[in-house]
């Protein structure tokens, strides 16, 4: 490679976040030669259409039109990815790929998900008239009273186009679920005149919930992993709560799948409780406190519940339950899924994943780890996200995200435009996935 293009690359760098910002900046300084690339602050001080251009930038930000008639333009995310990155065409995603593919990875490493629409409580039941499998589920689990819940078949709902862990609920019975959608609906009666007032309601609905069903109507529901490995988070070792991996994944081209090595554990705020030990029902309060012990998204809680709950995956502690060697294993679970996410999404569900030759995109993958019958560890796939929250990482954290987008540099630019980067490559981005999609 030349150390340096003819033009340099003009970088549009402005991720509109004052925690990744200057981590990007570092990285281009780190890994590139000073004299390769230029900083810009907008499309119009190009030289011309063909000069050699990095944007890094927002999604929304992000000018398609340059991205799309200049072979020599490089852009921070794929334009479609729906495949991956909404709950419901995931599901379909692996679903498909399943079935076309009966030994594929995502057979154990995703649980099966029930997909339905509702835009209210009332139409429910006309929304499961073809939900089989949790039909069912309730069918096999009504011999079983309120004192004996723990032998119920427990799912966990899922918003489809929600992020953040807003809107998930779990339940176990056809009533549950019901109740889920009635504390969603807004407050409205049949006069057209209140239809304003029905509005505002719905609104309020939003803020105190974070969804409403009349916005959000694709919803997912997956069998309950039950039960979760449990480890002590770094702000309370005597104390073994339910966690969740956070993985960095790489997509370059059309198409390469790194991992990026350094992990994070996600803890919950709250020692874990199974949910049939947990009242759900009683009030919002006290649902809200309740899941505490169940998600382990730290956007959803408070600062004081954070301090602690986020880890390094590779410093997690050994457990009878999770013998020596456990990480390794896992993070080879995490690779073929990995794997198998992405080859499913780009060669099963080709309208709604469109890898760009010109394009990388960096995603967040949560996997859980639950333990199986006999005893052994299995690894799942929980979502896909597009620009993923870094800043849940937290300060002291904040070197693996640095190392990342190092990581991103020498993956994604350094070999699109030519240039040999500065210093050794770190080793972390680790190559799981090298296809061909014909893309050019």
């Amino acid at each position: 490679m030349a150390s340096a293009p003819e033009t340099p690359i003009h970088a549009l760098i402005n991720y509109e976040d004052p925690y990744v910002q200057p981590l990007i900046l570092s990285a281009l300084e780190k890994r590139l030669p000073a004299s390769s690339y230029k900083l810009i602050s907008s499309l119009t001080d190009l030289p011309s259409p063909s000069t050699p251009c990095l944007q890094f930038v927002q999604y929304e930000s992000i000018d398609w039109d340059h991205l799309m008639s200049s072979p020599k333009a490089l852009a921070n995310a794929y334009v479609i990815r729906k495949a991956l990155i909404r709950k419901h065409y995931l599901s379909t995603t692996i679903a498909n790929w399943i079935t076309k593919y009966p030994d594929s990875a995502l057979k154990r490493g995703a649980k099966p998900s029930v997909e339905f629409e509702v835009d209210y409580a009332e139409f429910l039941d006309d929304a499961l008239v073809e939900a089989w499998e949790l039909k069912e589920s309730w069918a096999r689990s009504e011999r079983f009273a309120d004192d004996e819940r723990e032998k119920r078949e427990w799912w966990i709902l899922k918003p489809g186009m929600s992020d953040r862990g807003q809107g998930i609920r779990l339940f176990s019975s056809e009533e549950e679920l019901t109740a889920i959608f009635e504390e969603w609906d807004p407050e409205s009666d049949d006069d057209d005149d209140d239809e304003q007032d029905a509005r505002s309601d719905a609104d309020d609905a939003e803020k105190d919930e974070g969804i409403i069903t009349s916005q959000l109507r694709h919803f997912v529901a997956q069998p309950y992993i039950h039960p979760p490995l449990l480890l002590a988070p770094p702000g309370a070792p005597s104390q073994p709560r339910k966690f969740h991996i956070r993985t960095y994944v790489l997509a370059t081209g059309a198409l390469q799948v790194s991992i990026y090595k350094p992990m994070l554990a996600l803890f919950a705020a709250r020692p874990y409780s199974p949910p049939w030990e947990t009242d759900f029902a009683s009030s919002a309060d006290q649902r809200d406190a309740a899941m505490r012990a169940h998600l382990t998204n730290t956007c959803l809680q408070a600062s004081g519940d954070r301090d602690g709950s986020v880890g390094l995956f590779w410093d997690l502690p050994d457990s009878a339950a999770a013998p020596r060697g456990w990480k390794d294993d896992v993070f080879a679970q995490i690779q073929s899924i990995t794997a198998a996410t992405f080859e499913a999404a780009a060669r099963g569900m080709g309208v709604h994943f469109q890898p760009l030759p010109n394009a990388f995109e960096i995603f967040g993958l949560d996997f859980m780890v639950g333990i199986e019958d006999d005893s052994a560890l299995n690894t799942y796939l929980l979502e896909v996200n597009a620009f993923p929250d870094f800043r849940q990482t937290g300060g002291e954290l904040s070197g693996v995200i640095a190392g990342l987008f190092e990581g991103v540099v020498e993956e994604a630019v350094l070999p699109f435009f030519g240039v040999e980067g500065r210093g050794e490559k770190s080793g972390d981005m680790v190559r799981v996935l090298d296809i061909d999609l014909g893309r050019r």
